[in-house]
C-alpha cells in the first residue's frame, strides 16, 4: 500500500506539547499531546523542563517514523514567543529555558534605558511596549551581565521554535518571526536588528537570521525529509488566513488575551499606542502586524463565576445563552459610565442574564476600542474573530453592531497554529496547491440593531 505524504509539526504551549501530522489537503492523520512538569531555575522560578520537551520530541519521531502509513516529508515547529535556548558550541544548553514571567531587576532595567535613550525611544523603535522579561532581548543582556562566565560560554541564543529545528536539522538559525515578536532586538524603523545589540555585543551570539520559509535537510544520515526553521505560535496562525483572504482584514484572537492583528496596517506604533499596550510583530513574509491586545477573556472568565455565584446558577449556566435585544436596548439606555464590568454592583441587575449582558457589553466596548487603535486609517472590510468569543453569539453580534460597515465572521478552523507551521514550508512537502477551504466562516450581520 502506498504510504500517504505528510508533514510533522510540533506545536508547543506553555502547557500542552502538541504533534500532528497533516496530509497533502491539511487534515489532521495524527497528533499525540504531551505535557510536562515544570522545573525550577537556580532562584526558585519556575520554567520549562527543557530536557523532558528534547525527549519527547525525539521520541514522538521515534514513533511516527516507524508507522508504516505514512512517508514523513518535513518536520517543522511553532511554540510560544520570549523564550530563549543557550547553547554552547556543541549545541548543548549550559541555563534553564527561563521563564518569560520572571520578574526582571529594577537595576538591570534602568541601567539599559538610561545607556539608550529611554523606555519611551526604544519602546517606539521596537515596536514593543516596555515589558521586562517578555522583551527576549532584556534575558539576553541579563545574561551578559549577572552571568558573565556563563555569557563567555555562549555560542548562540536560540529562540525555542530554533533550538528545536536545531535538534532536528544540526543547523543554529534565527527566525524573523521569533526575532519580530516583542524581543526589543528589531528596530521596525530600519527593519535590521537595533544598533543597542550590535554596542552590546550580542549580535555574534545571535545565529545567522534566516525567513520562515526557510528549510534545511535533516542531520541524520539516510533521511530526505526537509526541516524547517520553526515560526512564533502567534505569526504561524495568522498564516492560514493570509494564504485564503487576500482582501485587508482584522484577525480578531481571542483566548486568555484577545489581540487584534492587522496585517495591513505598516504605519508606524505612536506612544500613545504602545502606553495602550499595542506592538508589532513580523509576519512570515518580513512585513510588521500591527496588534492591540486586552486582558478580557481572563476578565469574562472572573466575572462569570462572579454573576454565577451572586446568583446561585449552574456552573454552565451562560455557555450558549442567547442574545436577547430587549435585555440589550434597556441596558443601553441606562447610560451607565463605568464601562469596566468588575466595578458594577451586581445587586442593580434583576437577574444573572441581565447582568450577563451588562458584561458582555462592557467587554464589547472595550474590544472595540482596542481594536480601533491598529483599525485606524486601513482599508479593512472584514474582521474574522476565532478563539473563545467566536462561539459567543452575544459577543458575536455585538461586535457586528459596533461595526456597521466591515463585515463580522466568526472563523473557525482546526489547530491553526500547527496549520500555519504547516503552510509556511508548503513548497518543501507539498504536491498539491494550497488549500482555499481551511477557514470556516459564519458571518453575523448587525441588522438586528438597525
Amino acid at each position: 500500500m502506498k504510504r500517504i505524504p505528510v508533514i510533522a509539526v510540533f506545536d508547543v504551549g506553555k502547557t500542552n506539547k502538541k504533534l500532528f501530522l497533516f496530509d497533502e489537503h491539511y487534515r489532521i492523520v495524527f497528533e499525540r499531546t504531551a505535557r510536562f512538569m515544570e522545573t525550577m531555575d537556580e532562584d526558585g522560578e519556575p520554567c520549562e523542563n527543557l530536557e523532558s520537551l528534547r525527549l519527547s520530541i525525539f521520541d514522538s519521531l521515534r514513533e511516527v517514523f516507524r508507522m508504516p502509513d505514512f512517508e514523513i516529508r518535513a518536520i517543522n515547529f511553532s511554540t510560544y514567543g520570549a523564550s530563549l535556548v543557550y547553547v554552547d558550541a556543541q549545541g548543548t544548553p549550559i541555563a534553564p529555558l527561563y521563564s518569560y514571567l520572571k520578574p526582571y531587576p529594577e537595576r538591570l532595567k534602568k541601567q539599559f534605558y538610561l545607556a539608550y535613550g529611554g523606555e519611551s525611544k526604544i519602546a517606539a523603535e521596537t515596536a514593543s511596549p516596555v515589558l521586562g522579561s517578555l522583551n527576549s532581548g532584556m534575558q539576553l543582556y541579563r545574561l551578559k551581565y549577572e552571568k558573565p562566565e556563563l555569557f563567555k560560554r555562549l555560542k548562540y541564543a536560540l529562540h525555542l521554535p530554533q533550538y528545536l529545528s536545531y535538534l532536528i536539522s544540526g543547523i543554529a538559525s534565527s527566525e524573523i518571526t521569533s526575532i519580530g515578536c516583542h524581543t526589543g532586538l528589531w528596530n521596525f524603523n530600519q527593519a535590521g536588528y537595533h544598533d543597542w545589540v550590535k554596542q552590546e555585543g550580542l549580535l555574534e551570539k545571535l545565529a545567522p537570521l534566516v525567513s520562515s520559509t526557510q528549510i534545511q535537510p535533516a542531520c541524520f544520515p539516510g533521511n530526505s525529509y526537509a526541516v524547517g526553521a520553526g515560526l512564533h505560535d502567534s505569526s504561524a496562525a495568522l498564516i492560514p488566513y493570509l494564504a485564503n483572504f487576500t482582501e485587508p482584514f482584522i484577525l480578531l484572537s481571542t483566548g486568555t488575551w484577545c489581540i487584534s492583528m492587522n496585517p495591513f496596517n505598516d504605519s508606524v506604533l505612536t506612544e500613545e499606542e504602545l502606553n495602550q499596550d499595542c506592538l508589532c510583530y513580523l509576519q512570515y513574509g518580513g512585513k510588521p502586524v500591527k496588534a492591540s491586545r486586552i486582558f478580557s477573556g481572563y476578565e469574562h472568565e472572573q466575572q462569570e463565576k462572579r454573576i454565577i455565584a451572586h446568583f446561585s446558577e449552574e456552573k454552565s449556566r451562560y455557555k450558549d445563552l442567547e442574545l436577547d435585544e430587549s435585555t440589550v436596548a434597556a441596558l443601553r439606555k441606562r447610560k451607565t459610565v463605568n464601562t469596566a464590568f468588575a466595578g458594577r454592583k451586581l445587586s442593580d441587575f434583576a437577574t444573572g442574564a441581565e447582568a450577563y449582558h451588562q458584561l458582555m457589553l462592557d467587554l464589547v466596548d472595550q474590544q472595540v476600542q482596542a481594536t480601533n487603535l491598529v483599525l485606524r486609517g486601513t482599508p479593512v472590510k472584514r474582521i474574522f474573530v476565532d478563539g473563545g468569543f467566536s462561539k459567543n453569539a452575544i459577543f458575536m453580534h455585538l461586535l457586528a453592531s459596533a461595526y456597521p460597515d466591515i463585515e463580522v465572521f466568526a472563523a473557525s478552523m482546526a489547530q491553526a497554529t500547527a496549520v500555519g507551521t504547516a503552510l509556511a514550508i508548503h513548497h518543501a512537502w507539498n504536491t498539491k496547491p494550497l488549500p482555499t477551504d481551511l477557514i470556516e466562516l459564519k458571518y453575523y450581520s448587525n441588522a438586528r440593531f438597525v
